[in-house]
């Protein structure tokens, strides 16, 4: 038998992340704005997790989170139903803005 303790080390309290009340409010602001939402969460790796919103009018945004649990934990606060994927029913719903046209087009061209 080997010297030592002869406990067992356990780990301490993990300390789980919490959602911010910000987060949370942007995401219900954002749903009661565009008749009700959708999102989609996704990996972006050390930043976090990306939250795309599909709003009922067809008008998107995203926010971000530290992790894809923190995102999950904020749609849930907000009452904001999560996709497991991007459907194609969801995609097309969204309604891109003519802006945002505008900017894709740009940095294509810039290239």
């Amino acid at each position: 038998m080997a010297d030592g303790s002869d406990t067992n080390m356990t780990a301490g309290p993990t300390a789980t992340a919490q959602a911010s009340s910000g987060l949370v409010a942007g995401l219900r602001a954002f749903a009661a704005g565009h008749g009700g939402a959708k999102a989609v969460i996704e990996y972006v790796g050390k930043r976090g997790a990306r939250i795309v919103l599909v709003g009922g009018d067809g008008e998107w945004a995203d926010q971000f989170a530290d992790g894809t649990d923190v995102a999950r934990q904020a749609c849930v606060k907000a009452g904001v139903e999560v996709e497991n994927e991007w459907e194609r029913e969801l995609m097309d719903q969204m309604r891109p803005s003519n802006d945002l046209w505008r900017s894709m087009g740009r940095r294509s061209l810039a290239r």
